[in-house]
C-alpha cells in the first residue's frame, strides 16, 4: 500500500528538499495553503487537504485541517482491525508521516507588547494555531505507526532512518516526546500573555533550552547542567544574553555570579565610571570614580584576597588604562569581565589571558517589573521582583546628616540591597570600605565588614557610613559602629526596640536615616 505523508508548515525551512526526497520515496503527499504553494513552485506533486478531505477550507483558514478522514487516517492503530476496517468503509486512507509547525505566536507576541487594558490584539489571536497542535498530539499519541516532524532540525536524521529501514521505536518516540514539549511551551507563551493574574492557580513557564550554552557541569564537577531562557521574561539586557568575545565557555557558575554582578549594576545610576568584583553571588567591593582606573583600584582595594577568581563588571567601556592595571600591574586572576565595550587595546592587553571571558552588554541593565522564581525541593516560589529602594529617607536622630553622607548612605544602600542577608556595608564617599554578608548574626555581619576594612589601605578622608539590610534588634551594630569612627547609618527600622538604637547614635553624634524598606537577599 502507498504511504501518505501530510505536510502543513509555516516555518518553511528546509521542507521543499525534505519533501522532495519523501515524494522519490513515493509516498503520496498532502497540504495546504501556503505549503501546498511551496511544493508546487518547486515542482513537487502534492494534493490539498480539501481536496483529500472533500471539506473545503472555512473561516478564512481557521478550518483546513480539522476534518475526520484526516485524524482517522493519523490516530488508527495498524494492528486493530476494528481501526482499519472503519478506515476502509469510510475510504480513509492512513496518515503515516505528519510535517507540522505552527503559527509564529512567539514572535508576533514579542512584537506587540501586552495591553494594559485587557483588550486582545486581533492579530494575537489569529497566530493562536489550532489545527496544528491538534495535529501534532494526534500524531505523537500513536507515534507508534506515525512518524511526527515539528523541528526542521530533525528532516536530516528522518531521511537518514527512512532511506536506511532504519527507524527505530526510540526515535519515534524521541520525535513524539518533542512534540508534545513543543505544544506545552506553545500553549504556555499564550497562556501566559492572555493571563493577567501574577499568582495564578496553574502556572506554567516556557522554558527553551540554550542550545549554544553547554555547561561542563554545575556547581560541582559531579553535578550536570544546562541553560534555559524563560520566553515570558525576556531582558536583552541581562547577563546570560550578553555577547562573549573571548574565553572559555561559561560554566554554571559563571552565568550565576555575572547575573550577580550585573544586576547589582542595575541599582546604581552614578555617570561616573563604576566597577564591581564580585564572588559567589556577593560583592567583594564597588566604587565610583572620576575614572575607570581609579574605580577599579577602589573596588579591588576593599578585597584583594577575595577578588581573585571572581567576576568583574564596569558600566563604561573598558580602555586600556584599566586593561593594563588588571592584567599587567596587578596580574588579577578573574573569571569573567563583562562590560558595555572594550577599545581594540585593551582587547589586544586581554587576549593574553585567552581563558578570561570577556563578555560585552549594554549598560544600564534593565530590570524589567515582572515576578522573580527561586527553586525549593519539589516546588518553585515566585515572588515580585524587588525594584524599589525606600520608602522614605528621613533623619531620625538630633544630628542631620551632611550632603556628602547622604551621597554615601545611597551608595552603601543600593549595595547592601544586592548583598545577601545579613548584610551590612561600610562606605567612604562612593567606595566600599567593608562587606558584611550571609551570617546568622548581624553583629557578626558587622565584625566582618569591620576586619575586612581594617585589612584594607583607604586614603580618602570622606566619612564612614553603615548601611543595614534590615532592623537592628539591639544597639550593639550602632554601639560597635561609634568605636570605628561612624558618622551616619542607614537601615529600614521596623524593630521594636528601634529607640535603643536611635539612643545609641544619638549619644555618639551619629546620624540615622531611615527608609522604611527591608531588602533581604536569601
Amino acid at each position: 500500500m502507498k504511504k501518505t505523508a501530510l505536510f502543513s508548515v509555516y516555518d518553511k525551512t528546509g521542507i521543499v528538499e525534505f519533501a522532495q526526497k519523501i515524494s522519490n520515496m513515493e509516498y503520496d503527499i498532502i497540504s495546504s495553503g501556503g505549503t501546498a504553494k511551496a511544493l508546487r513552485d518547486a515542482g513537487i506533486q502534492c494534493r490539498d487537504v480539501s481536496e483529500y478531505t472533500g471539506a473545503p477550507e472555512i473561516l478564512g483558514g481557521r478550518v483546513k485541517t480539522l476534518q475526520y478522514p484526516i485524524y482517522g487516517g493519523i490516530l488508527a492503530s495498524r494492528d486493530n482491525d476494528n481501526h482499519m476496517q472503519e478506515l476502509a468503509a469510510q475510504n480513509i486512507q492512513t496518515i503515516d508521516i505528519v510535517v507540522c509547525n505552527l503559527y509564529p505566536f512567539e514572535k508576533v507576541s514579542g512584537e506587540i507588547p501586552k495591553p494594559g487594558n485587557k483588550k486582545i490584539d486581533a492579530k494575537i489571536i489569529e497566530n493562536i494555531d489550532i489545527g496544528g497542535p491538534t495535529m501534532l498530539r494526534a500524531a505523537a499519541k500513536n507515534h507508534k505507526d506515525v512518524l511526527v516532524i515539528t523541528d526542521p532540525a530533525d528532516y536530516d536524521a528522518v531521511l537518514a532512518g527512512l532511506e536506511s529501514g532504519g527507524i527505530s521505536d526510540e526515535f519515534r518516540l524521541a520525535l513524539a516526546a518533542k512534540v508534545y514539549s513543543h505544544t506545552a511551551y506553545y500553549d504556555s507563551l499564550i497562556s501566559n500573555y492572555l493571563n493577567y493574574e501574577k499568582f495564578p492557580s496553574i502556572k506554567t513557564i516556557p522554558m527553551k533550552k540554550i542550545e549554544d550554552a553547554e555547561l561542563r557541569y554545575g556547581e560541582n564537577p559531579h553535578q550536570q547542567a544546562a541553560l534555559y531562557a524563560n520566553a515570558i521574561d525576556v531582558n536583552p539586557t541581562a547577563a546570560m544574553n550578553a555577547a562573549q568575545l573571548q574565553g572559555k565557555k561559561l560554566s554554571y557558575n559563571n552565568y550565576l555570579d555575572l547575573d550577580a554582578a550585573w544586576k547589582f549594576m542595575s541599582e546604581f545610576t552614578q555617570t561616573y565610571p563604576m566597577c564591581t568584583i564580585m564572588k559567589h553571588n556577593n560583592t567583594c567591593g564597588a566604587a565610583a570614580d572620576r575614572t575607570l582606573v581609579n574605580a577599579f583600584r577602589k573596588s579591588y582595594a576593599c578585597d584583594p584576597l577575595s577578588a581573585f577568581g571572581g567576576i568583574v563588571a564596569f558600566n563604561q567601556p573598558v580602555d586600556v588604562k584599566t586593561a593594563r592595571e588588571m592584567i599587567e600591574e596587578y596580574e588579577l586572576f578573574v573569571e569573567c569581565i563583562i562590560a558595555p565595550g572594550y577599545t581594540k587595546k585593551a582587547m589586544d592587553i586581554f587576549s593574553s589571558k585567552k581563558n578570561i571571558r570577556i563578555m560585552e552588554q549594554p549598560y544600564p541593565p534593565i530590570v524589567p517589573i515582572d515576578v522573580a522564581y527561586k527553586t525549593i525541593e519539589g516546588g518553585i516560589l515566585v515572588q515580585d521582583k524587588n525594584t524599589q529602594l525606600y520608602k522614605e529617607f528621613e533623619t531620625v536622630t538630633e544630628r542631620n546628616t551632611t550632603l556628602a553622607e547622604d551621597g554615601a548612605l545611597d551608595f552603601a544602600w543600593r549595595a547592601c540591597k544586592m548583598t545577601k542577608s545579613n548584610a551590612i556595608i561600610l562606605a567612604r564617599g562612593w567606595q566600599i570600605v567593608g562587606v558584611g554578608t550571609g551570617q546568622q548574626s548581624r553583629i557578626d555581619s558587622l565584625e566582618i565588614a569591620i576586619y575586612r576594612m581594617n585589612k584594607m589601605a583607604c586614603n580618602t578622608t570622606q566619612p564612614l557610613v553603615m548601611a543595614s539590610d534590615a532592623f537592628f534588634p539591639f544597639p550593639d551594630c550602632i554601639e560597635r559602629f561609634a568605636k570605628i569612627g561612624g558618622r551616619a547609618v542607614i537601615w529600614p527600622g521596623g524593630s521594636t526596640n528601634d529607640q535603643a538604637s536611635i539612643d545609641a547614635a544619638n549619644a555618639a553624634k551619629i546620624a540615622m536615616v531611615k527608609t522604611s524598606m527591608r531588602h533581604f537577599a536569601h
